[in-house]
């Protein structure tokens, strides 16, 4: 009898599916929520993935292999060709960083250019929702390029929500431009009710107006010793920026110019995020 007893519990334990499943620890459960909650963002200015030692040459797997190699969610992209003559009337440079790079695009059109469209475009690895294209101000006596705000909300794995922004201001020498583009953004991204991430390249250095317009409203991920992101070789200012909004809703866990001198004139301006 004490020999069944003793066996009993045994045979129980070996039967199928009895096995005890590992339930995670708290300590596992919450890295895993924050793991879900990192955003890994790219900024990049790809000149229309035209390298500069390579006049005419367009090169879009040379930008696929930067953003590949940075491992990020999210890229804000500026000087984007869609069909246009010089990159190829077939070629439609958001659609095909997307297929090389396994994400999701949005193309936001600021003009029409040499037979197609340019502006700036949204690379995700999570869906890309409520996306819009809203045209910033430009003082037509100054003939200056218009550009555009591309933004859409993105949910991230663990279920947060938080709107993604990119732009490319005016590039002209004085900033008059840019100052009415960069009030016209922080009005439209303040109608926002979810956390807001901004991303793209301003033409404008930290000390300046623009930028201190910028920082009134949202946080850099960097604002000091940040390094420089313009010319690609040797580069001698910072103009690219990653921003956020509110403050308290995000934590920057690393920040850096990536060392990339081949594909574009800028450098790619990278950031992890955790949104809170």
């Amino acid at each position: 009898m004490k020999i069944v007893c003793l066996i009993l519990p045994i045979l129980i334990l070996l039967q199928p599916g009895c096995t005890p499943k590992t339930v995670p620890s708290s300590s596992q459960s919450t890295a895993a929520a924050k793991k879900r909650n990192e955003i890994a963002v790219l900024s990049y200015n790809i000149h229309h993935a035209n390298p500069p030692s390579k006049p005419n040459v367009i090169d879009l797997q040379a930008v696929a292999n930067v953003i590949n190699q940075q491992q990020v969610d999210i890229v804000a992209l500026q000087e984007v060709d869609v069909h246009t003559a010089r990159s190829g009337p077939s070629v439609h440079e958001a659609e095909e960083l997307a297929r090389l790079t396994g994400m999701k695009a949005f193309f936001a059109k600021a003009i029409n250019y040499d037979g197609g469209e340019y502006g700036v475009a949204i690379l995700s690895r999570y869906p890309l929702e409520e996306t819009r294209n809203v045209p910033l101000p430009t003082d037509e006596s100054t003939k200056g390029e218009h550009r555009t705000l591309a933004s859409a909300t993105v949910t991230l794995p663990g279920g947060q929500k938080f709107v993604f922004a990119c732009t490319h201001l005016d590039a002209q020498k004085a900033d008059g431009n840019r100052q009415l583009q960069i009030k016209k953004i922080v009005e439209v991204l303040k109608e926002e009710r979810l956390p807001v991430v901004i991303a793209g390249d301003f033409n404008a250095v930290p000390t300046s107006d623009v930028i201190r317009q910028l920082d009134a409203s949202f946080t850099r991920s960097c604002v000091a010793d940040c390094g420089f992101t313009i010319p690609e070789k040797n580069p001698t200012k910072t103009i690219d920026y990653i921003a956020f909004a509110p403050a308290a809703k995000f934590r920057v866990l690393t920040h850096s110019v990536v060392d990339e001198s081949y594909a574009s004139d800028h450098r790619p301006v990278k950031a992890v995020l955790q949104l809170n």
